[in-house]
C-alpha cells in the first residue's frame, strides 16, 4: 500500500512539473516572431481535370522563440482552384469559409499541413497552371503565404469499357484515361488511331477477345501507360516504375492483332498471349516497345507471333518468354536490367517441353543484360537436342559460349561471355542508369552490334523508322553513323 502511494505521488509531482511548464510558455504578438516553412511552394505537378491527386504535405515550425496563437490558416482565392487543405487535423471546409481560425503553434512545435486537388474542366487541350495560396495571419498581423501549384489537363474519362463491335480510340487532341479495363468481345475490333496516348489507373488493362489494332507511325507513336503522373520521389516520376497498370492479354480467340509503333510501359505483364491455333496468326508486333514490367514483357503460350524491330526490356520476370508455338523474330532487342530486383528472369527464355513441334526463329537481334547467362532454353531431351526446331542467326547473345560446333541452332552468332567485363552488356547502349532509372536502348558506338546484322536478312527500317544502311546493325536500332 505504501508503494501505490509513492508511484502516485511521484506521478502528481510528474505532471504538475508538465502542467507548469506549460504554464511558463510565453506567446508573442510581435511581428518580428514569424513561422517557417518546410517549403515555400507545394507542387502537385500535373493531373487530371475532375480527377482527385495524390496528397502532399508539409511542416509549419515555430522556430521564433516564443508560442505563436490566435493563428488564422485560409485559402487565398477559397477554393476556386480545387484545392483541398487539412491544417494540424482541421479541413478547411466550405462551411467554415475555407479557413479555421486559433491555430496555436507552441516553441520549438510544428504542425503538418496536407493538401489535394480536384480541379475543374479548363476546357482546352493542354494543361493549364492552376494556383491559390495558403495565408497565415499571426496574432501579430503579420501575413505568410505557402503557394500551392498544379497543372490541370482535360481528359476523356472511360471506366468499364466493353468494345463489342469496330470502335476506334482517337486520343490525339485529348488523352483517355481509363479505369477499370478496356474488354474487346469477340467479333469485335478496337483500333487505336496514330498518336493516341491512353492513361490506365492500376486496375485497368486491355483485355482482347476480339482484336486490337495498335496502328501507330513512326514519329506518331502510340503510348499505353499508367495514370500517375506525379513523383514517387523527387527524382524519380511514377511513370517510371513498374506495375503502374495491367498490361494487354489476348485471350485464345483473339487471332490477327497488330501493334505497330507503339509504347507500352511500366506495366505488370506487358504483352500476354494466350494458347491458340498456331495455324493461325495471333499476333503480329512491329516498330514497338515493351519497357519496365513487373511481370513478363511479353509471355506468349503455344500461339504464332511475328516480332519485327521491337525492344523488349527490364521486366521483373524474362523480358520474353515463349513456351511453345511458332515464332518469327528480327531485329529485335531484348535486354535485363531490371532495377527493382536483383531475383530476375533472363533476357529470353524458351521452352519447346510442352509443345514439341513448335519451332522458334531469331535472326539479327540482341540479346543481353546484368546476368552471366540471358538466354534459357528448355527442349525436350528424349527427342534429342538436334531435333529441337529452333534457330539463332546473326545474333549477339550474352550465354556462355557453345563450345561444340552447333551449325543447326546457331548460325553467324556472337557470344558475350560474363568473364569478359561484368560491363558487357551495358556497353551496348547509350544509358543504363539504374540508380535515377533512366535508359536508352539505342545503340553506342562502342557497340559490337554494329554492322553486324545479316544485310540479306535485316529489316529495311529499324525501330524509329529510320532506313538501315548496306552493313546493318544488331538489334532494334540502327546507328546513326553520322553521329
Amino acid at each position: 500500500m505504501k508503494t501505490e502511494n509513492i508511484y502516485i505521488v511521484l506521478i502528481l509531482l510528474v505532471s504538475s512539473f508538465f502542467y507548469s511548464c506549460d504554464d511558463e510558455d510565453s506567446f508573442s504578438t510581435s511581428s518580428s516572431n514569424i513561422l517557417t516553412f518546410s517549403t515555400d511552394t507545394v507542387k502537385l505537378d500535373t493531373v487530371f481535370s475532375t480527377v482527385p491527386s495524390s496528397t502532399r504535405s508539409f511542416w509549419v515550425y515555430n522556430k521564433s522563440g516564443d508560442g505563436l496563437r490566435k493563428i488564422n490558416v485560409r485559402l487565398e482565392n477559397g477554393n476556386q482552384a480545387g484545392f483541398r487543405v487539412n491544417v494540424d487535423g482541421t479541413y478547411l471546409s466550405p462551411s467554415s469559409g475555407f479557413q479555421v481560425n486559433d491555430i496555436e503553434v507552441r516553441n520549438k512545435d510544428s504542425i503538418r499541413v496536407f493538401v489535394e486537388l480536384t480541379s475543374p474542366v479548363n476546357n482546352g487541350d493542354m494543361p493549364l497552371k492552376i494556383e491559390d495560396n495558403i495565408v497565415f495571419t499571426l496574432e501579430s498581423g503579420v501575413q505568410q503565404k505557402v503557394n500551392l501549384m498544379a497543372y490541370s489537363w482535360d481528359a476523356t474519362i472511360m471506366k468499364n469499357v466493353v468494345v463489342d463491335k469496330d470502335s476506334i480510340l482517337d486520343g490525339v487532341t485529348r488523352p483517355i484515361v481509363v479505369y477499370g479495363g478496356i474488354t474487346v468481345n469477340e467479333g469485335a475490333t478496337l483500333t487505336i488511331s496514330p498518336g493516341t496516348t491512353i492513361f490506365f489507373h492500376a486496375d485497368a488493362g486491355i483485355d482482347v477477345s476480339g482484336k486490337l489494332k495498335c496502328l501507330g507511325e513512326a514519329g506518331n507513336e502510340i503510348t499505353l501507360r499508367g495514370d500517375r503522373l506525379d513523383n514517387m520521389f523527387d527524382y524519380l516520376p511514377y511513370d517510371y516504375v513498374s506495375g503502374q497498370w495491367q498490361g494487354i492479354r489476348l485471350r485464345e480467340t483473339s487471332y490477327d492483332n497488330e501493334i505497330r509503333h507503339t509504347d507500352i510501359h511500366g506495366t505488370f505483364d506487358g504483352l500476354k498471349v494466350d494458347s491458340a491455333d498456331v495455324s493461325k496468326l495471333k499476333l503480329n508486333i512491329e516498330n514497338s516497345t515493351i519497357h519496365n514490367c513487373q511481370g513478363y514483357a511479353l509471355t506468349a503460350e503455344n500461339a504464332r507471333i511475328i516480332i519485327n524491330n521491337c525492344e523488349f526490356t527490364n521486366a521483373l520476370y524474362n523480358c520474353i518468354a515463349v513456351h511453345g508455338g511458332v515464332t518469327d523474330i528480327n531485329n529485335c532487342t531484348f535486354a535485363q536490367f531490371y532495377p527493382f530486383d536483383s531475383n530476375r528472369g533472363s533476357a529470353l527464355f524458351f521452352s519447346m517441353n510442352k509443345y514439341p513441334q513448335s519451332s522458334f526463329t531469331c535472326i539479327n537481334s540482341l540479346i543481353t543484360g546484368y546476368a552471366d547467362d540471358e538466354m534459357m532454353i528448355e527442349t525436350n531431351t528424349d527427342e534429342g537436342e538436334n531435333k529441337a526446331n529452333y534457330l539463332f542467326d546473326h545474333c549477339i547473345i550474352r550465354t556462355p559460349k557453345i563450345t561444340t560446333e552447333d551449325s543447326v541452332h546457331f548460325v553467324s552468332v556472337v557470344f558475350e561471355e560474363y568473364k569478359d567485363t561484368v560491363k558487357t552488356g551495358k556497353k551496348h547502349f547509350r544509358k543504363i542508369d539504374s540508380q535515377n532509372l533512366r535508359y536508352d536502348f539505342r545503340l553506342d558506338s562502342i557497340s559490337p552490334a554494329v554492322n553486324a546484322a545479316d544485310p540479306a536478312s535485316a529489316m529495311l527500317y529499324d525501330r524509329y523508322g529510320q532506313r538501315r544502311d548496306d552493313k546493318p546493325d544488331v538489334g532494334a536500332y540502327e546507328f546513326l553513323k553520322e553521329e
